[in-house]
């Protein structure tokens, strides 16, 4: 088992790279951080100092989306990092929620995750690929390497990534939820005819380290928000009872 760590890229943009500097330091192997560049700075220049900073950290966003940027420009980021730094990074993505919302825009459909997610991986891994009905390819990757990993609530959603994916994102530890999610991503790649032990799985949570615990509740609270209108959605379309 690996641990990570979540960050906002809340201004000073030295102060993230200091943290994670701090967390491969004490162990951990993955940096993340949110990617909604309205409400926090810019996570992939953040990242370029990251992983100038550190040896063996692989970085990421927790997560992207398929409409902030264009497709090749998201697999020209990691591809560029890649290439500096040595494949250390990871494409966490999803439909896209607070990203698009805070700019008047909905998530994307599962159609159009499902096609970035194919665009993206092997353009940044140098493969040619057809993308707005042009055939593109990176020129420059040698020896690219990106795994997507996919955020999830849905059973439409959880089982692209068992059809897709090379890892699964889970944005709240609830065990009971946890253990669903896992097994429909499973399910769903045996289905596929992938082989489920070849995912991996990402179990998040909020925490704010302290002695006070009614104080650290109260620091987490906006955690709720952040995922909460996925779940909204799922609610209305899949009623409040049964399965979801």
């Amino acid at each position: 088992m690996d641990f990570g760590v979540v960050l906002q890229t809340d201004p000073p943009a030295r102060d993230v790279v200091a943290g994670l500097t701090a967390a491969e330091d004490n162990g951990f192997r993955y940096g993340w951080t949110f990617d909604s560049c309205v409400l926090w700075q810019e996570p992939f220049v953040i990242y370029s100092q990251v992983l100038a900073a550190t040896k063996h950290l692989i970085v990421g966003p927790m997560v992207t989306n398929p409409s902030t940027r264009d497709w090749s420009v998201t697999a020209s980021l990691f591809a560029t990092l890649n290439e500096m730094f040595g494949n250390r990074t990871v494409c966490g993505i999803g439909r896209g929620d607070s990203a698009r919302r805070v700019i008047g825009q909905p998530p994307a459909s599962l159609d159009t995750l499902r096609r970035a997610m194919h665009v993206i991986k092997e353009l940044a891994e140098g493969r040619a690929v057809e993308h707005h009905g042009t055939p593109v390819r990176i020129p420059w990757v040698r020896d690219g390497r990106l795994e997507i990993w996919m955020a999830a609530y849905g059973p439409k959603a959880l089982r692209l990534v068992g059809e897709q994916a090379d890892g699964f994102i889970l944005q709240t530890a609830d065990p009971d939820i946890a253990r669903w999610t896992i097994g429909s991503v499973r399910d769903a790649a045996i289905a596929a005819g992938r082989d489920p032990d070849a995912i991996t799985m990402c179990v998040a949570a909020p925490a704010y380290v302290g002695t006070n615990l009614a104080h650290q509740r109260d620091q987490l609270r906006w955690f709720g928000g952040m995922v909460g209108n996925h779940v909204a959605d799922l609610v209305a379309r899949y009623g409040d009872s049964g399965m979801v």
